[in-house]
């Protein structure tokens, strides 16, 4: 494959957490530098109880709000993001599955500044992208309060 056009596919997890919108920014400004396209995804992460293709009706609603406000973002920014809703047992896999489908150079993913009994965690997802995945990772964490 072209490193060149290798290079120009932005791959951007969201969550509908308020620092989505800043990533998708950060990403989109990136892409349009070099000429190429954001793949902005969100993945429902359905329980082991449900088959996998569950209509999961509260999460969808929220997932294409979510994908909604990524296009827009897009059209504001002059810059071509393509949206994806997925269904996983794990969004680590997934995202890192996603990456390796599309031959993605950089996954942006953003983590809020949170700290569940006092401590900062990254969650498992990060870490297991972090892990796993065949290209750059940068992580975007929102600023502490």
């Amino acid at each position: 494959m072209d490193k060149r056009k290798e290079a120009t596919k932005f791959l951007v997890p969201l969550n509908g957490e308020k620092i989505d919108e800043n990533t998708l920014r950060l990403a989109c400004t990136l892409a349009r530098s070099e000429k190429g396209k954001v793949y902005a995804i969100h993945v429902i992460q359905v329980k082991r109880a449900l088959p996998l293709d569950a209509e999961i009706e509260p999460e969808t609603e929220k997932a294409e709000e979510v994908l909604k406000r990524a296009e827009r973002i897009g059209d504001e920014m002059d810059c071509e993001v393509l949206t994806e809703l997925l269904q996983a047992r794990e969004a680590g896999p997934a995202i890192v599955d996603e990456a390796v489908e599309r031959g993605i150079a950089l996954i942006i993913m953003a983590i809020p500044y949170k700290k569940p009994f006092g401590e900062f965690d990254l969650g498992s997802i990060v870490p297991y992208v972090l892990k796993n995945a065949p290209c750059r990772v940068l992580i975007w964490r929102e600023a502490a309060e």
